[in-house]
């Protein structure tokens, strides 16, 4: 009799509580998506995020705070007051930057490396365009080249020789995914994808009511981006993802194709047989970082580079020995290929 009664009152708690959740479920599902688009580091953000309210205003107010730290674009910003050795604090921003760039230079026995910034240039890359470098050129810049030669000391920064430059446009666009997303989750957004110029962190479902999932681009020569073929589709929910290729960014010259990717011990764009490199982590800087880690290396020497960071997904096109296209991917990444 006692249990009987205990039922009873019970019931009614039970039967709010399943109503409850079938509001906020109801209530979750008729909440819009919203979709914000604008220019940031030299290319296009996308994010698409479920809320009942627009948040792009924040969203690029967070972007503009990476922008001002870590663009080399930006005359005022950290980054580019440190190449110019003045006198500047540096930012949360850029010492979270730092500490990790170094790190993965570390992990990867510098191939990833942001004191390759006059090489970069040289090769006519980056913020200003140079002449072909001679061995000569190359081998003087060399000097000026290595993580090791640059430290955080005392909250500055330290070069040993003030012609060190830095760049950091190989984790910038990974690092301003993660700050958004570290906005809208501060906002208890569960749903959504960011995407800054081709560097993405999902989250939750789609509009769809499905997991996100993230084209990877055949690689083709096609520096203008017209092909848009997909070599495979990943599911890359609660993921970041970072895609890092020579078959759009580069040139020809006297006939010859150079690269964008720059080796930092050789000095030279690389002539490695990975065409395109994805990356799937925990959070989008570390993608971004080793993807172009991975161009660097090749497969034999990222492969190595993988087996102590099993916690890393990739999915690597490359050209056989008989130049044709290829597909190495990681066993953890099986599960994430939809098609």
């Amino acid at each position: 009799m006692t249990n009987k009664k205990k039922l009873i009152w019970q019931l009614p708690f039970l039967v709010l509580l399943v109503v409850g959740t079938i509001l906020i479920v109801r209530q979750q599902q008729n909440m819009p998506y919203q979709h914000n688009k604008g220019f940031v580091f030299g290319t296009i953000y996308n994010v698409t995020y479920q809320s009942d309210k627009d948040l792009n205003e924040e969203i690029l107010a967070a972007l503009n705070q990476v922008d001002a730290s870590l663009s080399m674009f930006n005359e005022q910003s950290t980054i580019s007051k440190i190449n110019r050795n003045e006198p500047v604090k540096p930012d949360n921003t850029f010492i979270e930057v730092f500490e990790l760039a170094k790190k993965i230079s570390e992990e990867t026995g510098g191939a990833f490396d942001i004191t390759v910034a006059p090489l970069v240039n040289a090769w006519g890359f980056g913020f200003k365009e140079g002449q072909m470098p001679d061995n000569k050129a190359v081998d003087s810049l060399l000097s000026i080249v290595g993580f090791q030669k640059i430290e955080l000391k005392g909250g500055n920064i330290v070069k040993q020789d003030p012609r060190i430059m830095l760049d950091c446009s190989a984790i910038a666009k990974g690092y301003g995914c993660d700050r958004v997303a570290k906005l809208l989750r501060s906002r208890d957004i569960k749903n959504f994808m960011i995407e800054i110029g081709g560097e993405v962190v999902t989250s939750g479902i789609s509009e769809k009511r499905l997991p996100w999932k993230i084209g990877v681009t055949k690689p083709t020569d096609d520096s203008l981006s017209v092909e848009q073929e997909l070599q495979t589709v990943l599911n890359v929910t609660d993921k970041a993802m970072a895609t890092s290729g020579n078959y759009r960014n580069f040139y020809y010259k006297d006939g010859k194709k150079y690269a964008h990717t720059i080796d930092p011990k050789t000095g030279r764009p690389v002539q490695h047989n990975i065409l395109s490199a994805t990356v799937l982590a925990s959070n989008c800087a570390t993608a971004d970082a080793y993807a172009t880690s991975f161009m660097v290396l090749g497969l034999d020497e990222a492969r190595k580079v993988l087996e102590k960071h099993p916690e890393l997904m990739v999915y690597f096109i490359y050209s056989d020995k008989n130049g044709q296209n290829a597909v190495w991917f990681s066993p953890s990444m099986k599960d994430k290929i939809v098609e």
